[in-house]
């Protein structure tokens, strides 16, 4: 057997640049590059590896380790889960300030590889600088944080360990019911140790995601329900965007009148002005697509998680007397809410429904009856941006010009906060690619990053991130990695002076105003100074017909440019939305907070 000499962290990467992925788009390298920043831990191992190689995978350096990660992450949303990329960091600090992101990525349940520094395995110079000790077992280290938020996790101690470690981590990468992200943690002493390498270990390899098929006795089961249903609702969510099923749920839902809703990972599945597109489900949903699911008899789950926004916490999904089938890929999912399971891929579950179903007759009444319900809601959606002409402008008249200006080039990029919410029921998404929001782990800090990994996976796309100053506050870092790879940006940045949507929140449960937005005392901000000072074009807008003036020159500048706008803290779309299970205070001396407790318990007792 023919043997090649490397470090353990040379025959990684060169492990990594020889995996590719095939579909019927064609064939490209599984991982596009690797994120890196460089310190004591992975400097002199996998930063000498990747140094060697830099010419046929790239490594890219990034401002802040979870801000690379999340980049990552958003890259691998964006290419529907079929390529990713890898990060590396330094041991300590470097490598658990990747732990959020790689929360954020299990909920998501997306695929990238991290790959942080450790310690020596020898421990022969313990404790070393960033060491955690931990003193009743020597074996822990700050990586073992990974172990609960990753899909894959193992530690490198000798460099044959990758033999088996990488095929393990890999398979999990790239399969789509235990996606999510794969931690191999590599001490420092072990990453600079040589071994002799079988060389098969680095001839290409060629991944094909697997398209499982269902089983034909669930299949039988719902197609059994879906034919007998008076006034089934698809509710569509991530899997069939990572499933590339958007062409087989419309010709599916078209061909038996069926409307579709949409969870925030499935939104752009199908176009917003597709006939049987009834907009967002749940708890940021529409009013059309939350009405019918109250009047549905059978709701037919694809591709989603069922969590509580899309099932209004339980009580919007299924109701009492409905049927819930869940096509899902994923065996976890599938046993959720009592549904009857149908197990497969989306677009081939779809496909096979179809042909099973035959020439089942449209049910044209409860679609005729949908789109008459996403009439009103567009009426709605349209009062609900419509410019109020008060001193500051809400979100939704905010978004409603991002919308028009980006057109159906744009994706939107967003997180955590109000923002989301109002993007769900009132963003006209024109179809797969153009709507990109991280709305399982809400995580603050996500936008920017997400929205550079969005570009670098969609180059052709004009990428438009919405951010609260909460947000951008806390990770606003990339911007000038946006500007150092070329990758641009247009960054609409809503000054709300805090937490606005938590003040609402917390208003909504009885408390008073507190400890979320900043008072006249707290400092004025010059946020267009600071996106400046990162290297990116920067104005402020004074109303909405400056910012459509300066998005359409952010549109077209050569680079990241940041618009912003103050912003109303208390305002929001009223129009839409179902209950979300918030507990309230069940004893309080404020009289607000106990009236707000009775009608949580109202709400409770509904279920």
């Amino acid at each position: 057997m023919k043997r090649v000499r490397l470090t353990m962290a040379q025959a990684l990467v060169r492990h990594l640049a020889a995996q590719r992925v095939r579909d019927e788009h064609g064939e490209e390298p599984l991982f596009a590059g690797v994120f890196a920043i460089f310190g004591h831990g992975n400097v002199a191992g996998i930063g000498e590896a990747l140094q060697h190689v830099r010419d046929r995978f790239p490594t890219w350096r990034a401002h802040n380790e979870q801000a690379m990660a999340h980049a990552a992450i958003a890259f691998a949303k964006a290419s529907r889960r079929r390529r990713m990329l890898a990060c590396t960091t330094s041991i300590g600090p470097g490598a658990t300030n990747m732990v959020t992101a790689a929360a954020l990525a299990h909920v998501n349940r997306l695929p990238v590889l991290l790959l942080p520094g450790e310690t020596f395995a020898s421990r022969g110079p313990d404790p070393v600088l960033q060491q955690v000790e931990h003193f009743g077992d020597p074996t822990i280290t700050a990586n073992d944080c990974f172990r609960p938020v990753s899909r894959y996790w193992d530690r490198i101690t000798r460099p044959e360990q990758l033999l088996s470690a990488l095929p393990q981590a890999l398979s999990v990468l790239t399969d789509p019911a235990d996606c999510g992200p794969a931690t191999l943690a590599l001490p420092q002493d072990v990453q600079a140790e040589a071994w002799d390498y079988p060389a098969s270990f680095f001839e290409p390899r060629v991944h094909e995601i697997a398209r499982a098929g269902a089983d034909p006795r669930q299949l039988r089961r719902a197609a059994e329900l879906i034919a007998a249903a008076a006034k089934p609702l698809i509710i569509a969510g991530g899997g069939v965007l990572y499933s590339d099923a958007s062409a087989a749920l419309a010709a599916f839902a078209t061909a038996l009148g069926i409307p579709v809703g949409e969870t925030q990972a499935g939104k752009g599945a199908l176009p917003w002005d597709h006939p049987c597109n009834v907009g967002a489900i749940g708890v940021t949903g529409t009013g059309a697509a939350n009405a019918l699911a109250a009047e549905a008899d059978l709701v037919i789950a694809i591709g989603t998680r069922l969590a509580d926004f899309t099932t209004g916490s339980g009580q919007l999904l299924p109701r009492d007397g409905a049927r819930l089938v869940s096509l899902n890929v994923c065996r976890h999912d599938l046993v959720k809410r009592d549904a009857v399971p149908l197990q497969c891929d989306a677009r081939r579950g779809l496909e096979e429904l179809a042909a099973s179903l035959g020439a089942l007759r449209p049910k044209s009444a409860w679609l005729a009856s949908a789109q008459a319900r996403i009439d009103e809601w567009n009426a709605a959606r349209e009062a609900a941006v419509a410019a109020r002409g008060a001193q500051r402008p809400s979100d939704a008249e905010v978004l409603d010009v991002a919308n028009r200006v980006s057109g159906p080039r744009g994706t939107v990029v967003c997180a955590a906060g109000g923002l989301p919410g109002e993007l769900h029921k009132l963003w006209r998404a024109s179809g797969p690619g153009a709507y990109h929001v991280e709305y399982g782990y809400s995580c603050m800090g996500y936008e920017i990053a997400g929205g550079l990994g969005v570009k670098m996976a969609q180059p052709d796309r004009d990428v438009v991130v919405l951010v609260g100053d909460g947000s951008y506050l806390m990770m606003n870092s990339e911007i000038a990695t946006s500007i150092a790879l070329g990758q641009k940006l247009t960054i609409v940045l809503l000054d709300n002076r805090g937490y606005g949507c938590i003040s609402r929140l917390q208003n909504a449960c009885g408390g008073d105003a507190f400890n979320n937005l900043l008072d006249e005392a707290a400092p004025r901000i010059d946020f267009v100074a600071h996106a400046r000072a990162l290297g990116a074009r920067a104005e402020k807008a004074d109303d909405l017909a400056a910012l459509e003036a300066a998005l359409a020159r952010a549109i077209r500048a050569d680079r990241t440019t940041v618009v912003v706008i103050d912003t109303d803290p208390v305002h929001s779309t009223a129009a839409g939305g179902a209950w979300w299970n918030v507990p309230v205070a069940e004893v309080s001396p404020s009289t607000r907070v106990r009236d707000a407790h009775a009608d949580y318990r109202r709400h409770l007792d509904e279920q």
